[in-house]
């Protein structure tokens, strides 16, 4: 197997990176050690899938993400494993060359179409060109004859801040528009590479796209709340909050819950798999999470630094109230064994009674 990665692999990228990289996407699609081998093994193979990569209403910051991840260099190992045939940002061509590799490929291969940003639809979505047609045509060309697609971003799968209202360009998600193709949705503003990464290495190794929930993100990123795998989760348990930013709370690292952090209601995996390899994350160095993965979260978080309404806030805390039960138990414990020890001193009583008469 060591062969066949060095022989493959773009010689910039060391065997110890696309290990790396493949380890890190095993680890957050859940897989046991015993897959990674075989994972190691398809992306290696050289069975690169073509890929079009389409732009639309969006800043870039998914693709700049991706390109600036390092150790591994991810964006390296997914340009290694797929062959990515068009894509704005990156592509060498340009113009009508740029738009011969799209049609070509469109018209002649298999392909995954990936689109980062929205698409605008109001007045025949003029508020987006390329080539001087609309985002809106452009997808309605290009997805129909896409083997699946992959919304990269929260703009491409929600709409994102585009579409906040009053949403003036009628800004929407891919999966708005097609109905009748696979489609995976990575939201993030921008998503960790990782998950896009993992999409693609478990389609490569299992010949199929990775399980979906309701709104079609994967499961392996976006199975659990981000409130119940963060670091502060036992200071919300046990009520310790920071008031406000900057107070001797938010120095101590306490739950940003009541300064707006959107983690209860979040569904992301930023606190396990973090960017780049600093171990660090929005809410790790104290700011809270601001629900970027969320289908309309310009309009349903806002205020950004306002607590969410609904959830519950703990009142003493875990510990105080484990030690409450604790007392509790041994109190009604101490009951049962007085009780217990009550019953067997009164039937000694009774059966002494019960001798001395005989």
């Amino acid at each position: 197997m060591a062969d066949t990665v060095n022989k493959t692999l773009d010689p910039r990228l060391n065997r110890r990176g696309f290990l790396k990289g493949c380890t890190m996407a095993a680890a957050a699609l859940g897989l046991s050690d015993a897959m990674i081998p075989k994972m190691v093994e398809a992306a290696a193979s050289g069975e690169r899938p073509r890929v079009i990569w389409l732009h639309f209403q969006e800043c870039t910051g998914c693709t700049e993400s991706l390109l600036r991840s390092s150790h591994p260099d991810l964006a390296r190992l997914i340009l290694d494993i797929i062959s990515l045939d068009y894509h704005e940002t990156v592509m060498a061509a340009a113009g009508h060359q740029a738009e011969h590799n799209l049609h070509d490929t469109v018209n002649n291969h298999p392909f995954i179409l990936v689109v980062e940003g929205a698409i605008p639809t109001k007045e025949n979505g003029i508020y987006c060109q390329i080539a001087g047609k609309p985002a809106m045509e452009i997808l309605a060309e290009v997805a129909p004859k896409a083997s699946a697609i992959i919304a990269i971003g929260t703009c491409a799968t929600f709409g994102g801040v585009q579409a906040a209202a009053p949403n003036p360009t009628g800004a929407v998600g891919v999966w708005d528009l097609v109905k009748d193709k696979p489609i995976v949705n990575i939201p993030g503003c921008p998503p960790n590479p990782v998950s896009f990464l993992g999409t693609i290495l478990h389609y490569l190794t299992f010949k199929k796209l990775p399980k979906l929930d309701k709104l079609n993100r994967p499961t392996f990123a976006y199975g659990r709340r981000i409130h119940d795998h963060c670091e502060r989760r036992a200071h919300f348990d046990e009520g310790r909050f920071v008031e406000q930013f900057g107070d001797e709370a938010h120095k101590q690292g306490y739950c940003l819950y009541k300064v707006g952090c959107k983690g209860p209601e979040t569904f992301s995996n930023c606190p396990a798999v973090r960017f780049n390899d600093v171990g660090v994350w929005p809410v790790s160095v104290g700011h809270g999470c601001i629900g970027c993965t969320e289908p309309d979260f310009w309009d349903t978080m806002t205020p950004f630094y306002e607590r969410l309404p609904n959830v519950k806030i703990p009142g003493t805390g875990i510990i105080e109230d484990a030690d409450n039960i604790g007392k509790k138990v041994l109190g009604v414990t101490a009951a049962a064994i007085g009780v217990h020890a009550a019953v067997g001193v009164g039937k000694r009583l009774i059966k002494g009674k019960g001798d001395s008469h005989e």
